[in-house]
């Protein structure tokens, strides 16, 4: 599964960063908001197998491990259990032009599931009503490779729930 969600903060105008000063905090909280996501999927309708924060400015290592903790730790029901350490965060004291500090995140979530489905059910109408299906067939492609395709992703879909009900199974000894 290799889909990502990326997230930016802060998510702001040129013009109005000189007034906005943010913190580690407020950087770690904006950054795993949905509304500073990438992509239409919202992260807290799916879990995270794997994260990366990559913070940027002059701020403490300490300061930013324990806000990537507290996030985990406040959090832990959008975490899978079954794989240990998901989330890695680094800092780059050199902070991007025209910030102070900024972060970028990158998440594998369950929730990338959504805008699959969307995109799936957005073929399916048009697919029933042969939209825009004479210019594929007329360079030569075939119908069967339309319901090939869908199928791979209701697939990539199933896989994606399957991973996000996963538990972790312990052995008894």
């Amino acid at each position: 599964l290799h889909f990502f969600m990326v997230g930016f903060a802060p998510l702001t105008s040129r013009g109005s960063q000189q007034y906005v000063s943010l913190s580690v905090p407020e950087l770690t909280q904006q950054m795993w908001d949905a509304k500073n996501m990438m992509c239409a999927a919202d992260p807290r309708h799916g879990r995270y197998l794997t994260a990366s924060a990559m913070f940027r400015g002059k701020m403490s290592t300490k300061e930013v491990d324990e806000q990537m903790i507290n996030v985990q730790n406040k959090n832990s029901s959008y975490f899978v259990e079954w794989i240990p350490n998901n989330v890695k965060s680094s800092v780059c004291d050199i902070p991007p032009t025209g910030l102070k500090m900024a972060s970028t995140f990158v998440g594998n979530s369950t929730s990338i599931q959504e805008m699959f489905r969307r995109v799936s059910e957005q073929f399916t109408a048009m697919f029933r009503r042969k939209a825009f299906l004479h210019w594929y067939t007329g360079e030569g492609m075939d119908e069967m490779e339309f319901t090939e395709a869908e199928s791979n992703m209701n697939d990539l879909v199933a896989e994606y729930q399957q991973y996000q009900d996963a538990t972790a199974e312990y052995e008894e000894e």
